[in-house]
């Protein structure tokens, strides 16, 4: 699958999941589409996502729509994922991101061989429930393990498990990865053999894997395997004033 095909199929995922109609194309800058029930970011944020050269925008209301109209005309791809930059033009609450999007054609898999066993076990195993706790809060949400609707692929350590990947269905067939390892067991190539795993499964079920990294070792991991880097992906929350007037 060529690259264009691919950027196609990413775009159609984050169409449908803006649920008001926008587009990755405009004359200029980035759309924006005032979307409430916006799945591209929490409830009442403003969502961001960029893929290849083009982007939109979702916001929970016209007010919004009114401040995030300078920036989606004037700033660039790079800089409306940029948090940072976000702040000096918008009156920006909270964020979340920003987060390297990834896909994966079947042809450019570079699967691993696993050295040890790797297991498939049920989404609601009490060994994946003790690995969640273990990792804390924080790794936990960050992985997104809790959310798979796939079996866990996962790999032991004696009777402890050490790792676990699958994948959370996403409408347009797309397969959204989550991959974990425990904190002391990291840097030995677990989280590479069990997200290979993992994708296996997905491709042989006909979806399109995708990946989305903020880490650096999750983008490594997600390189190894073949993902394509195609874009990025920004929440951020905003209040109703902005206390600049305009982009700068």
């Amino acid at each position: 699958m060529t690259t264009d095909l691919l950027l196609d199929r990413a775009r159609q995922l984050w169409v449908e999941l803006a649920v008001k109609p926008v587009q990755f194309s405009s004359p200029n800058g980035v759309n924006v589409a005032v979307s409430p029930g916006s799945r591209l970011c929490p409830t009442l944020w403003t969502g961001i996502v960029v893929l290849g050269d083009a982007g939109i925008i979702t916001v929970p209301s016209d007010q919004i729509a009114e401040l995030m109209a300078g920036p989606a005309r004037k700033l660039s791809h790079a800089e409306l994922v940029d948090a940072d930059r976000l702040r000096e033009v918008l009156p920006v609450l909270d964020v979340l991101g920003p987060a390297s999007l990834f896909y994966l054609d079947r042809a450019d898999f570079q699967p691993v061989r696993a050295r040890a066993a790797v297991e498939d076990v049920p989404g609601d195993d009490d060994g994946l429930a003790g690995l969640l706790a273990r990792v804390g809060e924080e790794d936990a949400g960050e992985s997104g393990l809790e959310n798979i609707t796939s079996p866990a692929c996962v790999l032991r350590d004696g009777d402890d498990l050490v790792a676990a990947a699958g994948y959370r269905a996403w409408p347009q067939s797309v397969a959204h990865l989550s991959v974990l390892v425990a904190p002391d067991c990291r840097g030995r190539g677990l989280a590479r053999t069990v997200a290979s795993a993992a994708v296996a499964r997905a491709l042989d079920a006909g979806l399109l894997p995708q990946w989305r990294a903020r880490p650096h070792p999750s983008r490594r991991v997600a390189l190894a395997l073949g993902f394509r880097e195609l874009g990025a992906q920004l929440s951020v929350r905003v209040g109703d004033d902005d206390p600049h007037g305009q982009v700068r």
